[in-house]
């Protein structure tokens, strides 16, 4: 995997607050036969490491366990086409490629819930913070009392036996660099540690793990323990919530479940529980 770097730049070490990542370390740490990682790669700047990696995917230059990271990012997207900007070295930028063989397309849909599981649970040990899930992609932070967005992923297809997960994480974001006031960062989190090195080592670990238990459970969200443990970690269950979905259409109601597909349930105030597979959602406070 060669993937292009956008930069040449001369500023590497500007913030000394914000050193740049060992790749040789993370190489040697992660990347071992037999294991999920089959090589990482850490570029100074591009556009987005999803369109890279997707990119070199469909080329066949990038095998599965690929993991390509940037220190910055110029076009980094999320959910819906929303732009993703943050400060050179002031969070996690990478994408990875999956090839999950032997598990129904139809079951795919879980991937970007394993990522959040895996996410969560490595940042938790590795930086000491406590996270909640909220649906279907965002991770949450608390920040002075509030709930905060401080991780998003993003799934994309590549070609007909791939696809490419992005994660961006806050890490050392500060509150005059948040792009919106509901933003967060692990620093203002309180985490025990902002070493990006460590933070990547641990979520990328937990990433493998909870991807070689779904692909050996041939992708059973219950046999996997996937299910049981989203929704013991999501922040949108038990909330009244709107979903706004494609057509202009919208939803409220009660978050109840999670169901065997990766969709929210929404129980109405009609009675009706409207399953929701792709939408934003809205956490309402209580009237």
């Amino acid at each position: 995997m060669t993937p292009r770097d956008a930069s040449g730049d001369s500023s590497r070490w500007s913030d000394l607050d914000r050193p740049p990542l060992n790749a040789t370390a993370l190489r040697r740490a992660l990347v071992r036969e037999g294991g999920l990682w089959s090589d990482l790669e850490v570029v100074q700047r591009t556009g987005s490491t999803n369109a890279d990696l997707v990119a070199l995917a469909e080329q066949g230059k990038a095998a599965e366990g690929a993991v390509l990271v940037a220190e910055e990012q110029s076009a980094g997207r999320g959910r819906l086409d929303r732009q993703w900007t943050a400060p050179a070295r002031s969070g996690l930028f990478f994408s990875v490629l999956l090839r999950p063989a032997g598990v129904p397309v139809t079951r795919w849909g879980w991937l970007p819930l394993l990522t959040g599981v895996a996410v969560a649970t490595g940042l938790s040990r590795a930086a000491g913070v406590d996270t909640a899930l909220k649906w279907p992609n965002d991770l949450l932070v608390t920040v002075a009392g509030e709930e905060r967005k401080a991780a998003g992923i993003l799934a994309e297809r590549a070609g007909p036996d791939g696809v490419v997960i992005g994660v961006g994480i806050n890490v050392t974001l500060r509150e005059d660099e948040l792009p919106v006031p509901q933003a967060g960062s692990l620093a203002l989190a309180d985490a025990i540690s902002t070493d990006r090195d460590t933070l990547l080592r641990g979520v990328l670990r937990s990433l493998e793990d909870w991807y070689v238990r779904w692909r050996t459970a041939e992708g059973d969200p219950v046999a996997s323990g996937l299910q049981e443990t989203y929704a013991a970690g999501c922040a949108t269950l038990g909330r009244t919530v709107r979903a706004e979905l494609p057509g202009d259409r919208s939803v409220v109601g009660e978050a109840v479940a999670v169901d065997g597909d990766g969709r929210l349930v929404i129980a109405t105030e009609a009675g009706v529980q409207e399953p929701v597979g792709a939408g934003d959602i809205i956490h309402l406070r209580p009237v």
